[in-house]
């Protein structure tokens, strides 16, 4: 899909195609591997073959490989218990509030949360794929906020921080925040047209934290960090894992452009009464029920389901599927068909439209 056709569906302005793709874990690649390219082969218009490993196999590198222990940019030590799945966080530098006062962040000149960047580098890279009409994008590393604070303090310790009202949490934030400011403001400089974030702030029938807590220390800071992409021009994009469905009036009011939600555990008629037609939904197609043990022809009614439900000639609507370990391959084969088949369902409407 073109750029100018990619910002038609996100802006909702008579585009009728929707956007697809599946995305694999490394552990998806390395178990398949023929088979799966095979079905990538099959279906160009949700697959890129540009995205097939090299030789056919993943190498992990310290953060996916079984067992070994990694060390993050903020200090938190990482462990995986599942060849390339990325792990958990399992020593955290500000698990005593005493070390605080000693700690100091990252240096966002040098780099995200989770990785190293040259930003010559980006930048050329950058202003190489505008001029070639390519859509251009900059983000934080997932987890750049809310996650962020429990990779710091330990899950236990911030859920007693916001019950207490623990006031060195707001100095904590503050501090996230200026980082990942910082990140922004060097995008948004180099000029993208959108900005990828990513926080999973939901279990699967509620919020982790309470709305009026999230409100109380969050929002204010996701407001700052997407304020800035609006006034450059720029889409925001968020993804989060979990139930959000009290916060989807909030996110739309603080700036997201695009929201990319779990469909299963939001529920579609949620999400179409609280976005559809207010903003682009990228929708995260089913991961833990119907994907990985329903039957093909259950997967593909369900992706039928979903452009049904939230799917319009005016656009406003991206699919996503992530693929991990345990999925069969003809379930695979199914997410891929049933997209291909769905994604121009509206794109007569929409040339009429246009």
């Amino acid at each position: 899909m073109t750029r100018e056709d990619w910002l038609k569906v996100v802006e909702l302005k008579g585009c009728g195609e929707i956007p697809c793709s599946l995305v694999m874990a490394g552990a998806v690649w390395n178990e398949y591997r023929d088979g799966l390219t095979k079905i990538v082969k099959r279906y160009p218009d949700v697959f890129n073959e540009s995205s097939l490993p090299e030789g056919g196999r993943v190498e992990y590198g310290a953060r996916n490989r079984l067992s070994e222990l990694w060390r993050d940019r903020w200090g938190c030590t990482w462990n995986n218990a599942y060849a390339g799945i990325e792990g958990q966080v399992v020593e955290h530098p500000l698990a005593d509030w005493d070390a605080f006062d000693h700690f100091a962040p990252p240096d966002p000149a040098h780099g995200d949360d989770l990785r190293a960047i040259d930003w010559p580098r980006e930048r050329a890279t950058i202003e190489t794929a505008r001029k070639r009409g390519e859509l251009t994008r900059g983000s934080t590393s997932h987890g750049f906020l809310f996650q962020r604070l429990y990779y710091l303090r330990g899950f236990e310790n911030l859920m007693i921080d916001f019950a207490t009202r623990e006031p060195r949490l707001g100095r904590l934030i503050e501090m996230i925040l200026e980082f990942n400011l910082d990140i922004v403001r060097r995008y948004l400089e180099i000029g993208v047209d959108v900005m990828h974030f990513g926080d999973d702030l939901g279990m699967q029938e509620r919020l982790t934290i309470s709305p009026a807590d999230w409100r109380r220390y969050i929002k204010p800071a996701y407001a700052r960090l997407f304020g800035p992409c609006r006034e450059a021009g720029a889409h925001v994009i968020l993804h989060s894992d979990g139930y959000i469905v009290d916060i989807m009036p909030d996110l739309v009011e603080i700036g997201v452009t695009i929201l990319n939600p779990q469909d299963l555990c939001n529920g579609l008629e949620n999400i179409r009464r609280h976005l559809k037609g207010k903003v682009c939904i990228d929708l995260d197609v089913d991961r833990q029920k119907i994907v990985p043990f329903g039957t093909p022809d259950q997967i593909e009614r369900h992706v039928q389901t979903c452009v049904e439900t939230l799917g319009s000639p005016e656009g406003g609507l991206m699919l996503v599927c992530g693929i991990y370990p345990g999925t069969p391959l003809a379930n695979i084969e199914a997410v891929a068909r049933g997209m291909s088949r769905c994604r121009t369902m509206f794109c007569d409407a929409g040339r009429s439209r246009a």
